[in-house]
């Protein structure tokens, strides 16, 4: 899998890749479905959600998760990204850690298990698109294409801690207006870029009010608070054509990071309030576009299942680990959306450069997670439901 480029906005090396997922599970005697997003986005770009069943006459369905779709490599690698290099216990490559390893060690749990009776169904959804918001990956496997289970393990965070929610987000676009004209004259022309920063300016006051929000959840381990918190961060400016040419727009790009409780609506109320004074406060000419959001989620610590994952997580690294929540978000989302429970646990641990240079994962994490699924696998139904 990680000789084949599935970097998630071309899309071009997914068919490739979900034949190989396919072909995997089929050698296993694994029944196999093919849930394709293109049919939800209708844009002619093939979109193969892998399904992968262990199929034990269950009524109880525990659901899996990964995703094969990367960011693209960038430039600097030491070893070279779409090649498997194997070193000292750590497997280098795009998309090793994440998250190609957790269908590696899902695929691998069910064919440990191929010769057990088990009291559950196992199954994988190896995804796509979740690099870009998951809309026609998860999401329409779970919202259009119906698959239906009863807890879900997202293989997608670190062993590290064991993760019971994701941050919700906002992405957003403001366009700033001024008037163009030549740099010889600047007497003669409003810089759209001047204006965006006076605005910018005058959203400080919000991005102070989202910093006090703070979560129920505690937060990652490397990150700088104890709990999960409010986060908004301007990601990209726009503007200009070329130096001697003063820009008639400025276009600002932003993220707002929200916690795992909060809901998105009234985040997106709260947003656009604090955007409408700034306006006002400035004289600007400004509009706001709202780009993506997506709900966080959290997944209470008493259920059943959070507890069966916990002992089990003990039982296969030999220590039980503290519950926490994810500071990005996930496709754990899409299925706390469909009334599925989750609870996230994989491979990628803090250190393994994920979405940057020399990304890799511990071989022992790999074995780890599988492991965790097997004796998941062989819990009684009572035990997830």
């Amino acid at each position: 899998m990680i000789e084949i480029n599935t970097e998630s906005v071309s899309k071009k090396g997914y068919e490739k890749c979900a034949s190989l997922i396919v072909e995997e599970a089929e050698r296993d005697s694994l029944d196999v479905e093919i849930a394709d997003g293109e049919k939800g986005a209708k844009d002619g770009l093939s979109r193969p959600n892998v399904i992968v069943t262990f199929d034990a006459g269950s009524d109880t369905t525990l659901l899996l998760e990964s995703h094969f779709d990367i960011v693209p490599p960038g430039p600097n690698w030491t070893y070279p990204p779409f090649k498997l290099t194997v070193k000292d216990g750590k497997a280098f490559g795009r998309g090793t850690a994440d998250n190609k390893s957790g269908i590696v060690a899902a695929i691998g749990a069910m064919r440990q298990l191929e010769k057990e009776k088990l009291d559950i169904n196992l199954r994988l959804i190896a995804g796509v698109d979740e690099e870009i918001g998951g809309r026609y990956g998860a999401d329409y496997v779970l919202s259009d294409y119906g698959l239906e289970g009863d807890a879900a393990l997202v293989l997608d965070a670190g062993q590290e801690r064991l993760y019971l929610g994701a941050s919700g987000i906002i992405w957003g676009k403001i366009i700033v207006e001024g008037k163009q004209g030549h740099a010889g004259y600047p007497f003669k022309a409003k810089n759209a870029i001047y204006e965006a920063m006076k605005l910018l300016a005058a959203l400080e006051p919000y991005k102070t009010a989202v910093e006090k929000k703070e979560s129920i959840l505690h937060a990652p381990p490397e990150a700088p608070r104890r709990f999960v918190w409010g986060r908004y961060t301007v990601t990209m400016v726009k503007a200009g054509e070329k130096e001697n040419v003063i820009p008639g727009t400025c276009e600002v790009r932003f993220d707002r990071r929200l916690l795992p409780e909060e809901p998105v609506e009234q985040a997106e109320k709260e947003l656009r309030g604090f955007f409408k004074r700034a306006v006002k406060k400035t004289g600007c000419r400004a509009s706001l576009e709202i780009t993506n959001k997506q709900q966080g989620y959290h997944t209470p610590k008493d259920l059943v299942f959070v507890q069966t994952v916990s002992e089990n997580v003990k039982k296969t690294i030999g220590q039980s680990l503290p519950f926490a929540a994810e500071l990005g978000g996930n496709d754990g989302s899409f299925f706390a959306k469909n009334g599925i429970p989750v609870v996230c646990y994989g491979t990628i641990r803090e250190d393994t450069h994920h979405h940057g240079v020399d990304e890799f994962v511990y071989l022992e994490d790999i074995r780890n997670t599988r492991d965790l699924i097997v004796n998941l696998g062989k819990v009684a139904r009572e035990k997830i439901v």
